[in-house]
């Protein structure tokens, strides 16, 4: 088990690229979550081991985002609609697969969401309006790049069937939690403005899972739709 026996750690993260902060004033609003307060962009790639203990990162064809109804009761069972990612987080992201330790006997798929959450005085950004949650996938790495007169947004970690998360914390712009999906369940209370001014904050969602999962593609699309009308 990379993650210990708690099942999460906290990890600092290199410095990014000097076009990554940037690039989040260019991201759409989300249609799908947040009430007007999230602005997303989505892509999805495959990873495979290299010769010289590193990571092959191929982009896979752009898709709609779909996931379980069972997973996200607010945006499962539909197809999401967004814009591509314009920028390279695969530097942050490979810091993260050394971290998990990531088993090199197969291929796997990650999805990656760039997510800026807005708040103001009168509106809080909620970050998980679909609760106490698993994504569905084997690990997930969330990184906290850009903080900017916000507060809030304390991440909570809860072990099965339990009445209140056993940890929670308050990341910091320049770390990142790392979790076992299937073990632990997460949720992130609202982004409150600090001063009652604009604010926001910038992370990235790294979800991984076995490329023989089959978490992209017309079947998994299929499935995740059909649980939907079930």
């Amino acid at each position: 088990m990379p993650l210990g026996a708690e099942g999460f750690t906290v990890i600092d993260l290199p410095e990014v690229a000097s076009d990554i902060l940037p690039s989040y004033d260019r991201c759409p609003v989300d249609d799908y979550m947040g009430h007007g307060t999230r602005f997303k962009r989505f892509s999805q790639y495959k990873l495979t081991p290299a010769e010289d203990q590193g990571w092959s990162f191929k982009r896979l064809p752009h898709r709609d985002y779909t996931t379980y109804k069972k997973f996200n009761p607010v945006g499962g069972g539909i197809r999401r609609v967004y814009e591509p990612i314009e920028v390279d987080f695969t530097p942050l992201i490979s810091e993260g697969i050394r971290e998990l330790g990531l088993d090199r006997s197969e291929p796997w798929q990650i999805n990656v969401h760039q997510n800026r959450t807005r708040a103001d005085g009168g509106k809080p950004g909620p970050l998980t309006p679909e609760g106490v949650h698993h994504d569905g996938h084997e690990f997930v790495m969330i990184a906290i790049l850009n903080k900017v007169n916000v507060e809030g947004g304390t991440t909570r970690l809860w072990k099965p069937g339990a009445d209140a998360p056993f940890w929670s914390g308050t990341l910091d712009a320049g770390q990142a939690v790392l979790l076992d999906d299937r073990g632990l369940a997460h949720d992130v209370t609202d982004v409150l403005s600090a001063d009652g001014g604009p604010g926001h904050r910038d992370i990235v969602i790294i979800a991984f899972s076995r490329w023989a999962e089959k978490w992209y593609g017309e079947e998994h699309d299929a499935a995740a739709l059909e649980e939907q009308d079930a």
